[in-house]
């Protein structure tokens, strides 16, 4: 009897010295990720890369495109464990490549005057540490090109295998000069500790003067919330619509674009139905909350973003979750001439390119 109470006493001490130092592990990683935590202020400057060599004439067509490329790393056999599915990165070093080679390669032929990039990693476990926005860069050397981040950690310690190392965010790129760029934070809708662990979103804005003229285009890389219970994408939607009525009435030409996490109200999408109440959900922007100053911009026709519950791979592509979230804003004194998004089949990427062709009135 002495021996097993001196077994117990033993085992119950081990286990006793295993949450101890668990508990230690977890509080030490928490300080750790407090301290080092992103912390950008509301505004900030944006460095410039310079290479465009071509200047913006009022009455000019251009056109701008706007695509979450995903990191390069949800192509057609991803999911995504925030979406229902179980990883955090399910493809393999030449696989990211692959899907960076193929944006560069539809950038350059697709050749639009401004693109908008969101999810550019330029040092993540997630994508094998490829600096995206680097190389993007280099193949688009005609181009001005601004870039700001929206999530940096320096360890994410979940799920398993875990995030790890990030550090992404938006790049814009435009064979028009871009005299000023500036981050402008949005806020957090999540609090304390997980905070630490989720993006710090944010709008880009980026200023292209009109010659001859005191106006600019002013043009907003956008990549809203997906994940809090839908306040968080509000009024961050909110925001977005303060800055742009600001520069509307000033008198410039104004546009947003990316993935806004959100369907505008003017869309149909009803041959998008939810097929599970599991699946995430998108929110809704209404028309009449961006006035009568601007006009909202989706295509129904395709689809322009996929679910990652599962790989595309893995079923009958018609059986997929589709939704159509990502979309432009824009000033009623420029006409919008032709969008489209691009139907690309998902294979490099879980979002479709939307691409648009406009007038400056």
């Amino acid at each position: 009897m002495k021996n097993k109470k001196a077994l117990w006493k033993r085992i119950l001490k081990i286990l006793g010295i295993l949450v101890g130092v668990f508990l230690a592990v977890v509080i030490v990683t928490v300080t750790i990720l407090t301290i080092t935590e992103y912390r950008p202020e509301d505004i900030e400057e944006v460095s410039v890369e310079e290479g465009a060599k071509t200047t913006l004439q009022k009455g000019d067509t251009l056109s701008i495109l706007t695509w979450n490329i995903g990191y390069c790393g949800l192509g057609e056999d991803a999911d995504f464990f925030m979406d229902g599915g179980s990883h955090v990165s399910s493809q393999t070093k030449e696989q990211v490549l692959d899907n960076l080679a193929f944006v560069q390669e539809e950038l350059q032929q697709v050749n639009p005057d401004i693109a908008f990039l969101q999810e550019v990693d330029i040092d993540s476990k997630r994508s094998y540490g490829t600096n995206q926005m680097e190389a993007l860069e280099g193949s688009l050397a005609d181009f001005d090109s601004t870039f700001a981040l929206n999530y940096k950690a320096m360890y994410i310690p979940y799920p398993i295998p875990c995030i790890g190392r990030v550090e992404a965010g938006l790049g814009t790129f435009s064979q028009y000069e871009i005299e000023e760029a500036t981050r402008i934070s949005l806020p957090c809708p999540f609090s304390y500790p997980v905070r630490i662990a989720m993006l710090k979103r944010c709008i880009v804005e980026n200023r292209i003067p009109i010659e001859g003229t005191n106006q600019e285009l002013v043009v907003y890389n956008v990549h809203l919330e997906a994940y809090d219970d839908g306040e968080g994408r509000r009024e961050q939607a909110q925001i977005l619509y303060d800055v742009m009525k600001k520069e509307v009435d000033a008198g410039n030409y104004v546009i947003a674009g990316g993935d806004f996490n959100q369907t505008f109200s003017n869309i149909d999408v009803s041959m998008y139905p939810m097929i599970s109440e599991d699946l995430w959900k998108p929110g809704l922007i209404e028309e009449e909350d961006f006035g009568d100053e601007f006009q909202l911009v989706m295509d129904n026709k395709t689809p322009s973003c996929r679910s990652l519950d599962s790989p595309l791979t893995d079923k009958d592509p018609k059986d997929a979750q589709y939704y159509v979230i990502d979309g432009f804003v824009v000033s009623n004194n420029i006409t919008v001439e032709h969008y489209e998004n691009l139907d690309l089949g998902f294979v490099h990427s879980d979002h479709n390119p939307l691409y648009m062709t406009f007038t400056l009135d």
